[in-house]
């Protein structure tokens, strides 16, 4: 340091002693260390960070339902009001590859006024060639379940979720679901129903938007767009496995007392 830098800081510090105002020396092009006894102004604070209020945030993500408007009322399903406009869109769908090996489509039957909706997985071979769904030996096995809780056939609306046979019975496929699936949620918008009962695995996943295997999905309830979900075994696993019988038991008792 210069003999006229130490000088003037002399000066300056006995300035400070005196009552004077502190002043910082610029630091030399060496970047030198500060003087003891030397004080900064303390720097300002910075401002608080401007909140937007909540209204004014911006929002993401899609409405689980669509909103109104040209673009949604033009789509003929979401203009379908009734069970017979949606099994008539059914009839002409040609949106997956089951289109292709269908006698009949099978939209579904039950009165507009269930209370109980069912939801299995796909038509059948006897499905395929009535349009009906559960008339084979699962369906008389179904219609058995519906009767030891006090419910005909009649009263109950009963449908899958596809609604095309898929080829030797196989389970259906991602995008197969994705293309029908739309067909069932308008059904279940329109019945407004008080319970679903999901038949096995592919309906209750599918009606759940999950993974999880049928067991770590039964004794609870679900819901779906605000309806209470119960899940249970597929009437077809039951003819395979009697043991499931019991908790198929069980399971459609709770879906009974949800019933007003």
């Amino acid at each position: 340091m210069t003999d006229g830098r130490a000088l003037a800081r002399a000066y300056l510090e006995q300035q400070r002693l005196l009552g004077g105002d502190a002043v910082i020396l610029p630091e030399g092009p060496g970047g030198g260390r500060r003087e003891s006894g030397e004080v900064r102004p303390a720097p300002a604070t910075p401002p608080p960070p401007t909140r937007l209020p909540v209204s004014d945030l911006p929002r993401s993500g899609i409405s689980y339902d669509p909103p109104g408007g040209d673009l949604f009322s033009a789509d003929p399903l979401h203009q379908a009001a009734s069970l017979d406009a949606v099994a008539t869109l059914v009839s002409t769908c040609t949106k997956c590859r089951l289109c292709e090996g269908r006698r009949h489509t099978v939209p579904g039957e039950g009165p507009r006024d269930a209370r109980l909706v069912v939801v299995g997985e796909g038509p059948g071979r006897v499905e395929d060639e009535t349009g009906r769904p559960f008339v084979g030996p699962a369906g008389e096995l179904l219609t058995k379940i519906l009767a030891a809780i006090e419910l005909r056939r009649e009263q109950v609306f009963i449908c899958n979720v596809v609604k095309c046979r898929p080829p030797e019975n196989r389970v259906p496929q991602y995008d197969e679901i994705a293309a029908c699936v739309p067909y069932l949620f308008r059904q279940i918008d329109v019945l407004k129903p008080q319970v679903i009962l999901a038949m096995g695995g592919t309906a209750a996943q599918t009606l759940l938007n999950t993974k999880q295997s049928l067991g770590a999905l039964r004794n609870q309830i679900h819901r779906f767009r605000g309806v209470p979900v119960i899940v249970t075994y597929h009437p077809a696993a039951l003819l395979r496995n009697p043991n499931w019988k019991k908790p198929t038991w069980d399971d459609v008792r709770i879906a009974r007392r949800l019933i007003a």
